[in-house]
């Protein structure tokens, strides 16, 4: 059915200042435009991105608008679907992710890497939207997207299940497939076990690879090596287990943001070796020697492209890779972001959004 363009309210949960703290707040969204669909949010990922938007901790890209609504690991099913919104019907099962909307004709939008538009991106939340306002995310009941930024979720994969893939999943994935680290055999390491690790653990598992862990705390060790199955743990801060491990990996996925060293890491790799950023550390420093010694290769990555996400979404589904969650309400938000910042969560926290948000 089509827009009757008016716009409708919307409750959510924001933060009104720095302080990061999050209560309920009303707003409108946008009236759905002919390539728009309105997808009831039925879940929503915690991001460490919520953290830093809501705290204000990302001035180079602006800065936080207030009062922001954040949330960018969106599930939810369509509600209803512009006239030129095809690809959609009401009643399906839908993911967005962490970008709303780009210029769609400069070369990397071109190639469905939207991500990484030449104009900027239009973010889930907190950026000027097509209409002036300021973007909120699925901290909220519903929203309105361009049907170019949702990805199909398959009827039968558990829609909490599915929301930590459209910013933890596609973060490690795009770069695991861009660097072909889905070559059976071959050795990855993963830096950090938090929401971006165990899913890179998970993937290079299903890809064949054999995975070891990176981790300065012993306590992750059982259940890396038992539960997320990877193949071995080292604990990086023990000098003898790094030496063990020198030249050893293809591949490197380095998810910790806090500050640490690189040339350790880079001492790891095989000659040709690639690690691959993915945590925002404070900087990265290392000798020019742990690059040109071995031919070796340091790079980043941001979320990932529209079509791959689709693909990865497939991929988890066909190969049933689910992120390990923890179900929250809304209310205890709060409380959550702190666990966080602490690292208290295994490994996900998802908001039931549908049954909390009243």
């Amino acid at each position: 059915m089509s827009s009757d363009r008016r716009r409708e309210e919307c409750l959510g949960w924001a933060a009104r200042d720095p302080s990061g703290f999050l209560s309920p707040y009303k707003f409108d969204r946008r009236a759905v435009g002919s390539d728009d669909v309105s997808v009831k949010i039925t879940h929503c990922g915690v991001c460490y991105a919520d953290v830093a938007w809501t705290r204000d901790k990302l001035g180079g890209f602006g800065g936080s608008k207030y009062p922001l609504v954040p949330g960018h690991e969106i599930v939810g099913i369509v509600k209803e679907v512009g006239s030129n919104a095809q690809g959609f019907k009401v009643g399906d099962h839908v993911g967005v992710g962490t970008l709303v909307n780009s210029c769609k004709d400069c070369e990397y939008c071109n190639m469905y890497m939207d991500v990484y538009c030449s104009k900027g991106v239009v973010r889930t939340f907190s950026s000027v939207d097509v209409d002036g306002t300021i973007t909120k995310g699925g901290y909220s009941t519903f929203i309105v997207v361009h049907q170019r930024y949702c990805s199909r979720i398959p009827n039968d994969f558990p829609l909490p299940l599915a929301a930590p893939l459209l910013c933890a999943g596609i973060t490690v994935y795009s770069p695991m497939m861009r660097h072909k680290m889905n070559q059976p055999g071959k050795s990855l390491g993963v830096i950090g076990l938090g929401g971006l690790g165990h899913l890179a653990v998970k993937f290079g598992k299903a890809f064949g690879l054999s995975v070891t862990v990176f981790s300065t705390s012993l306590s992750k060790k059982d259940e890396a090596l038992n539960k997320l199955g990877a193949d071995g743990f080292v604990i990086s801060s023990d000098e003898e287990q790094m030496k063990a491990m020198a030249k050893s990996l293809d591949f490197i996925i380095d998810t910790a943001s806090g500050d640490h060293p690189f040339d350790p890491y880079m001492s790891l790799l095989k000659t040709g070796g690639t690690l691959v950023l993915v945590g925002v550390p404070t900087q990265v420093k290392l000798s020019p020697i742990s690059l040109i010694g071995g031919m070796k290769s340091i790079t980043g990555s941001a979320t990932g492209g529209i079509k791959e996400r689709q693909e990865m979404v497939d991929f988890c589904a066909a190969h049933k890779i689910y992120p390990e969650i923890e179900i929250i309400p809304i209310q205890y938000i709060n409380e959550a972001l702190e666990r966080l910042i602490k690292g208290e969560v295994k490994y996900r926290f998802v908001i039931d959004i549908e049954n909390s948000l009243k």
